[in-house]
Order: structure tokens, then C-alpha cells, then sequence
């Protein structure tokens, strides 16, 4: 969030596909494209089902239009309806946030490829004028329905923040391609327009004066902004061979920095190396809808990512009103899962108590070092270790009460450890 607090953080390798177990029992499995190549005209392929199990197959929804087609093709409407809520969701605990808050009352601001005002679930909500009404590519429709989404007639696939508006404004040329002019512009009308929130879906490989400006100016109006900390990977040749580096806005000061993790808490394979990473939030096997019809996508990606971390600090500005855009930032790092990278975590950003040095009340501190990530991929097993872990803490705690009841009783009866002496010696 700040430059000073920020550390080099390593890029955790694991295979190019993840697993996705689907559904509240976790029991359907789907094999994941991680990486949507930017170059990619249409969803044209669908998430097989892994292991013999039968999964849910959806269309994948891609991050950008082929930049080199004479014609643009828009994403066409997914025929395809989820019926399962997928692991992303499980991950920040949504069912339960929703009993706290929804984001009602909160404005975020989406720059993205721009959002469709009729999309389902979205309805009502959006506001979005000239090209920001038109999302050819699909990309930024899919983000707001992860942020605000009511998840239409499937409620388990609403959104972080169900009840916020959504402003949407268009951060890219029609294919997706990010423009530093258009991000720019569209963080001043963020700020203008007096957004709770602003997410910044996409990210530029240089430092912009203008853009550094407005968004300066945005946090000085108390905006909350977060931002993708690195494109997403390019479709052709390797990560590998491209330097870390910092992207833009992530890299200006106060911004929250996001990255996208694996259902296992890793970053995807062939991520894009940079420094400075806040927190991760799912980014792979992600289920919402699209612009076009009541149908469902698949999707990942940094923007993923950065959609739910805008979703949670809605909850968050939502529950706490009064909290400033640094203070709400803090909030969503300090309740993070503590891993190489924390892991967003959106019910604990919103229930935890703060203490007045913006720690978790309760001696709760991040880890030092780089410790296992959380993975729910197995929610039998996580289950079990839970039990096993409250029946010992169960056990601990009352071995130490029988053990002050016992020491107790031993003194009353005139018992006292060896050497301590006795009332009358010295």
C-alpha cells in the first residue's frame, strides 16, 4: 500500500491449470485456463471436466479482443448457466459476509473494458454513459457482477458487495486494449463523481504524470483505490524473460496493490514477476456473468482479483463509515491470511476488531516468514484438521484449569514447591 511498507515477494511455481472443486460439498471438478490470452477473439473453448467427475463447462471470458483483427468480434453470449457456487466465493467466506453487509450505500467505480447497464444481477445499479455502456469484450460486465452482482437467479454467485452501485468507466479501447488517457480521465470522473471505491482493472507498464496526479487527487477526496498490480501475462513467449518491474497506478503511493492466486494460494504459473504486492485474492476458475444474455463465463486474471479486493473494501466502507481510505486499506491487509503473499480475506475484513495500531485484537500478528497458504480445495480434510485443532485447544485449556484448580486447593492445604521456604523464614 505504501512504498515503504512493501516487500519483494517470491513467485511461487505450480502447474499452468488448477483444479477447481465446484459446489458448497466441493465435489465437481473443472480443469481452469489460468491464462486468457489478451489476443483471444472469442471464448471459444470450455473448462473439461477433470478426473472422470463431471463438472459444470462454461465458456472462458477472455481479458481483451484480438488488437490485430480487421473487424471486432465481441464476446458472444454464454449459452451456459453455473448452478454451483465455485471455490473463489467459498474462499472469502461470501454466504456469511452477506449477513453483516452487502455494500449498500457504497459507490464503486470500475475502470475496465466498461459495463453493461442490463446485465443480470446488475440491473439498476450501474451507471454508465457513452462508450462505458458498451463492453464489447465482456471483461468489465464480469468484474461488476463480481463486485455487485446479485448473482440473478442464482443468489451463491452474487457478488462481494451485492448492494453497492456500480460506476462504470471505460479504461481501454474497445478491444480492451488500456489507454493511459482513458484511465486517467476515468480516475478524475471517479473523483468528480465522489466514488466510495475505485478499481483500477488494468495496469501500465510506465509512470504517467497525469495519472499520477489524478490519482493523487483521488485519495485526497478520500477515495479507497485499488488497482491490478501487473497486466496479465502476455499470450506469446514466457513470463520468465520479463523483469520485475512496477506497474501503474498500483505503484503510486497509498494505492492497494492486487495480485491473483490459485484456489492453493500461489500465484499462477507465468505471472508476471513485480514488487510491492498488497494482497492476493482469487483469480483462476472464477464464475459470473457477461453482457450479453443471462448466461455464465469463467474467468481469472489479475482484474479478477483486483474486482473482489474493490468488492471487499465496499463491505468494509460499508460497515465502517467513518473509516478513512487508509484506515479501510489497512483493514483488508491487516486481516489478510497470513502467506508469502497475504490473502484477502472479505468477512474477516469486515468483523475483526482493530486495535488502535490497526492489528487484529488479540496478539494476532502476520508471520514473519513465508508460512503455508490456506488451501480449500478439500473441505473434508480442512474440516477434520479444524475439529482436531478445537478438540486440542479444548483439551489445552482445560488442562490449565485443573491445574490452577489443583495448585490451588495444594496451597490451601498448606503446600508450597521446594525451597520456597516457609511464612517464617527469610
Amino acid at each position: 500500500m505504501r512504498p515503504a511498507e512493501r516487500r519483494t515477494t517470491g513467485r511461487p511455481r505450480t502447474a499452468r491449470t488448477a483444479r477447481l472443486l465446484y459446489g458448497a460439498s466441493l465435489a465437481a471438478a473443472l480443469v481452469v485456463p489460468l491464462a486468457f490470452a489478451p489476443a483471444q477473439a472469442a471464448p471459444v473453448t470450455r473448462a473439461p471436466a477433470a478426473d472422470g467427475a463431471k463438472g459444470q463447462e462454461l465458456p472462458g471470458m477472455p481479458t481483451a479482443l484480438d488488437p490485430r483483427a480487421e473487424a471486432v468480434a465481441c464476446t458472444p453470449a454464454s449459452k451456459e448457466q453455473a448452478k454451483k457456487q465455485d471455490w473463489s466465493r467459498q474462499r472469502l467466506d461470501l454466504d456469511r459476509l452477506h449477513r453483516h453487509t452487502t455494500g449498500s450505500g457504497v459507490t464503486v467505480a470500475l475502470i475496465s473494458t466498461g459495463v453493461d447497464p442490463g446485465a443480470e444481477g446488475l440491473d439498476g445499479r450501474v451507471t454508465a454513459q457513452g462508450q462505458a455502456a458498451d463492453d464489447c469484450v465482456g471483461q468489465g460486465t464480469f468484474l461488476a457482477g463480481l463486485i455487485a452482482g446479485t448473482g440473478g437467479p442464482t443468489p451463491r454467485l452474487a457478488g462481494v458487495a451485492p448492494g453497492a452501485k456500480i460506476l462504470a468507466l471505460r479504461g481501454t479501447d474497445r478491444r480492451g486494449q488500456p489507454d493511459p488517457a482513458l484511465v486517467t480521465a476515468a480516475v478524475r470522473a471517479a473523483t468528480t463523481a465522489k466514488a466510495d471505491v475505485i478499481a483500477v482493472a488494468v495496469a501500465l507498464p510506465r509512470k504517467d504524470t497525469a495519472l499520477t496526479r489524478a490519482v493523487a487527487e483521488a485519495r485526497k477526496a478520500g477515495a479507497v483505490v485499488v488497482a491490478a498490480a501487473t497486466p496479465e501475462p502476455p499470450s506469446r513467449g514466457s513470463a520468465d524473460e520479463i523483469p520485475s518491474r512496477t506497474y501503474w497506478p498500483a505503484g503510486e503511493p497509498g494505492v492497494l496493490a492486487v495480485a491473483d492466486m490459485l484456489p492453493a494460494g500461489a500465484r499462477p504459473d507465468g505471472a508476471l514477476p513485480t514488487e510491492g504486492i498488497d494482497v492476493a485474492a482469487p483469480g483462476a476458475g472464477v464464475v459470473s456473468g457477461g453482457p450479453r444474455g443471462k448466461g455464465h463465463y469463467l474467468g481469472g486474471g489479475v482484474a479478477v482479483a483486483t474486482a473482489y479486493a474493490a468488492g471487499a473494501a465496499a463491505a468494509v466502507r460499508a460497515t465502517h463509515p467513518e473509516a478513512s481510505a487508509d484506515t479501510v486499506a489497512r483493514r483488508l491487509t491487516a486481516t489478510a491470511y497470513p502467506a508469502d503473499i497475504p490473502q484477502l480475506d472479505a468477512y474477516a475484513a469486515v468483523t475483526t476488531v482493530l486495535g488502535d495500531a490497526g492489528a487484529p485484537v488479540g496478539g494476532a500478528e502476520r508471520a514473519a516468514e513465508p508460512v503455508a497458504v490456506r488451501d480449500t480445495s478439500d473441505t473434508d480434510r480442512a474440516t477434520g484438521r479444524a475439529v482436531l485443532f478445537v478438540l486440542l485447544g479444548s483439551a489445552g485449556v482445560l488442562s490449565l484449569l485443573w491445574a490452577g484448580f489443583a495448585l490451588t486447593r495444594a496451597r490451601a492445604r498448606g503446600w508450597r514447591p521446594a525451597g520456597a521456604g516457609t511464612p517464617d523464614q527469610g
